[in-house]
């Protein structure tokens, strides 16, 4: 579409010292206003990717990337089970587990709980709990000595710490000459840990995998096991063909069901932010709208000459789009330094920031996550610039087709 001609025109109303200064101010502002949306949708999405990756990191903390149970939450012959997915590709990681509600209270204090039964030689395989022990460690619980590991916010509440006694109550109940009692058993804190997500915090409490069974009346049988993959996003593909091996009685679920609704709410804001820091982008390039209409406007007696001289509508179409694209990729280009040298160091501006005027946006005391997290994906990069390019060069259109309509005789008849 494009000759030399219309290139070299166009490159020279973009550069020239126009006599009305006004137009050079917008098209400033344009340019501006393209690197500011580019460079904030830039920061914020790698931002926003930061808060999913730390909250998915410390979600898979606890929870497993793949989970085989049984029916009614009881899985028989579980160690063929492990055998059968010992010899999988990409798995890394597998423990047996149990798990089930129950009451516990300390003194006055009671509070409702998931008990979950884990092997403290296994559970490091499929879980980072036994890394985030604040007291005491998962080596402290030993079969038959009823140990109890509690999470932080749990543990607050019923104002437990290691060493002191938690009564646990359980749906279970037993049948005495007395009639119908509940199932309860004493046990002993050996520890607390802090994984940083308040679902887990405040709701889970760690027994070994005996005292688990024994309380709970599973005899040898366990809830099911868990498996650990060495890439997460494989976990829907490994779900797939372990439902296509494994007897139908049991059930396959993986990270990607159990939070489903949680990193689709993530999704969706992503989404919502971009289509709103969008509008940036779409108000500069809205100015530049403006800008060549009166680039147009001011030109119209060089339009007509160019016309006069030969060049056709197309061309004269073609000198103002190019003078628009180069508004468009300079603001592009700059947006994308910008957004990119931002994003790869929020985690320093940002403290920089806070200990210069004394305040602190996520504070520790209030939030698990006290720290800005930046994951800059290319991919992102890639599509942002794609828009805004697309929009500037869109928003030349109109002024280069309005310059392509300008008739000679009309224009000169004054001049």
């Amino acid at each position: 579409m494009f000759n030399p001609l219309e290139f070299f025109i166009g490159l020279r109303y973009t550069r020239a010292k126009r006599r009305n200064h006004f137009i050079s101010f917008i098209s400033l502002i344009s340019m501006l206003g393209i690197m500011l949306g580019i460079t904030a949708l830039i920061t914020v999405l790698s931002v926003m990717n930061g808060f999913e990756k730390e909250l998915r990191e410390r979600i898979l903390g606890m929870a497993s990337h793949v989970t085989i149970s049984g029916a009614h939450g009881r899985l028989q012959n579980w160690q063929e089970v492990v055998e059968t997915v010992r010899g999988y590709s990409h798995v890394v990681g597998i423990a047996p587990y149990i798990e089930g509600e129950a009451m516990l209270s300390s003194g006055r204090l009671v509070s409702g709980a998931m008990l979950r039964g884990v092997l403290p030689d296994a559970e490091p395989a499929v879980s980072e709990v036994g890394e985030k022990m604040t007291r005491g460690s998962l080596q402290d619980l030993v079969p038959g000595e009823f140990g109890i590991i509690l999470g932080k916010e749990l543990a607050w509440m019923l104002g437990a710490n290691v060493g002191d006694k938690v009564t646990v109550v359980t749906p279970q109940a037993n049948v005495t000459p007395a009639g119908i009692l509940p199932r309860l058993k004493r046990f002993t804190v050996v520890g607390i840990f802090e994984v940083g997500m308040y679902e887990y915090d405040r709701g889970v409490a760690l027994l070994h995998l005996d005292d688990a069974a024994k309380l709970l009346m599973l005899d040898a049988m366990v809830s099911g096991v868990r498996l650990k993959l060495d890439d997460m996003f494989l976990a829907p593909q490994i779900t797939r063909e372990l439902a296509a091996t494994l007897p139908p009685a049991n059930y396959i679920s993986n990270w990607t069901k159990q939070h489903a609704n949680f990193f689709r709410a993530v999704k969706t804001e992503k989404t919502a932010m971009f289509i709103i820091l969008m509008l940036i982008v779409a108000v500069a390039a809205f100015n530049i709208v403006s800008t060549l209409v009166m680039v147009v406007t001011d030109k119209q007696a060089d339009i007509a000459i160019l016309r006069t001289l030969g060049a056709s509508p197309r061309s004269i179409m073609g000198i103002f789009i190019v003078q628009g694209t180069v508004i468009g990729l300079v603001g592009t280009l700059l947006g994308i330094v910008g957004g990119v040298a931002l994003a790869l160091n929020v985690e320093t501006i940002v403290p920089a920031i806070e200990r210069m005027f004394e305040i602190q946006f996520l504070p520790g005391d209030v939030y698990y996550i006290s720290e800005l997290p930046s994951d800059l994906h290319w991919e992102d990069v890639a599509r942002i610039s794609g828009v805004a390019f697309m929009l500037t060069v869109l928003a030349t259109l109109y002024p280069a087709w309005r310059a392509s309509r300008t008739q000679p005789a009309e224009a000169l008849r004054y001049e």
